[in-house]
Order: structure tokens, then C-alpha cells, then sequence
């Protein structure tokens, strides 16, 4: 009998050194996956040209569909896609706005392509080609974007420094700075510079 309340002892000994370690264990697993990314994506738009910005709202729309948190970052030129068709006509803006007003796309049916544009002519044939084939245009997959739930951010800074304001945008956009794309970016399984 003294056997067996010696063994019941170290046996119960043995326990509380496991449940130690179980809870040592679970802290160490908690505190890392706090430090693992969501299951998110998060992608910047640089770039005004037709083809790219397809391309990254092809992948936005495919990660929002496959289920990741998506948020779509728009700067500098990238903003371009989310200006109304007469952003930045009016009076209150400086010569230099109103001149990149001129030099910039108008929206996101002005877009060029990026390679072989030949003054707009390459843009009418790309988009011709994606309706022939029954691929959808940058305007509907805009449309799915948001449809799936995608965040659009347009940039601030980017839209200080090109002279745009809120009301030269699209509606329905959220806006943030670099530390706003940082913060979503660190967070993120997927993130891409477009």
C-alpha cells in the first residue's frame, strides 16, 4: 500500500509538471500566433496604366472571392482610376493642378495601357479584345470589388501633392496615409506594389 501512495504521489507530480508545461505551451502558442498574418491582402496602385490597374483589381477580386480581407491602396498615379470624369476643373485650383488636370487620365475610361498605347488606340483595342472574349471590363470588376467587400484607400499625400480633393474622387472611398497601408500591410498574408 505504501507503494501505491507513492506512485499516486509522483503520478500526481507528474501532472502538475505536465499541466505546467501545457500552459507554458499555450502562452508561447498565443503570443505567436498574434505575430502570423490574417488571413488579409493588401495592394498598392501605383500605377494609372490600363493594363496594370486590371491586373490588380483581377487579384483584388480573386483574393476578396477566395476569401482574404482585401484592401486596395491607391496613390500618385493610381489615383487617376478613382477620379470623376471632371476632377480638378475647377476654379479654386492652382495653374500647376489644372495643367496635371490636363496631362492626367480623367477617370478610369481614360486609362492608357502601358506599352504600345499609340495615343489611345492601344486602350480601345485592349478593351475591345477583353469585351469580345467576355472578360470583364476595369469598370465591372470595379464594381465586384466592391461588391466582395473591397476597401478602396486613396492616398492623402498623394492626393495633396497632384491637387485632388475628396470631391474629385469617386464616392465610397475611404482615406488614409502611408502608416494606414503599413499597418494593413504588416497584417496581411499577400501584399503587391502594382
Amino acid at each position: 500500500m505504501k507503494t501505491d501512495a507513492v506512485e499516486f504521489l509522483q503520478l500526481q507530480s507528474d501532472m502538475r509538471q505536465l499541466q505546467g508545461r501545457l500552459e507554458r505551451l499555450e502562452r508561447e502558442l498565443q503570443e505567436l500566433s498574434a505575430q502570423w498574418p490574417e488571413h488579409r491582402a493588401a495592394i498598392v496602385i501605383f500605377s494609372g496604366d490600363l493594363d496594370k490597374v486590371l491586373a490588380g483589381f483581377i487579384i483584388a477580386t480573386g483574393a476578396a472571392a477566395a476569401g482574404l480581407a482585401t484592401t486596395m491602396f491607391f496613390t500618385f498615379w493610381g489615383l487617376c482610376v478613382l477620379k470623376k470624369p471632371r476632377a480638378l476643373q475647377g476654379s479654386e485650383k492652382d495653374i500647376k493642378e489644372k495643367i496635371l488636370a490636363l496631362v492626367t487620365p480623367a477617370g478610369s475610361t481614360s486609362l492608357g495601357v502601358s506599352r504600345m498605347n499609340f495615343m489611345g488606340i492601344g486602350a480601345k483595342i485592349l478593351r475591345s479584345v477583353l469585351r469580345d472574349k467576355g472578360i470583364a471590363s476595369l469598370e465591372e470588376l470595379m464594381e465586384t470589388a466592391r461588391d466582395l467587400g473591397v476597401k478602396f484607400i486613396a492616398c492623402e499625400m498623394s492626393m495633396e501633392a497632384m491637387g485632388l480633393t475628396k470631391e474629385d474622387l469617386i464616392d465610397g472611398l475611404e482615406y488614409g496615409v502611408v502608416g494606414t497601408y503599413m499597418a494593413d500591410a504588416s497584417r496581411s498574408k499577400v501584399t503587391l506594389f502594382i
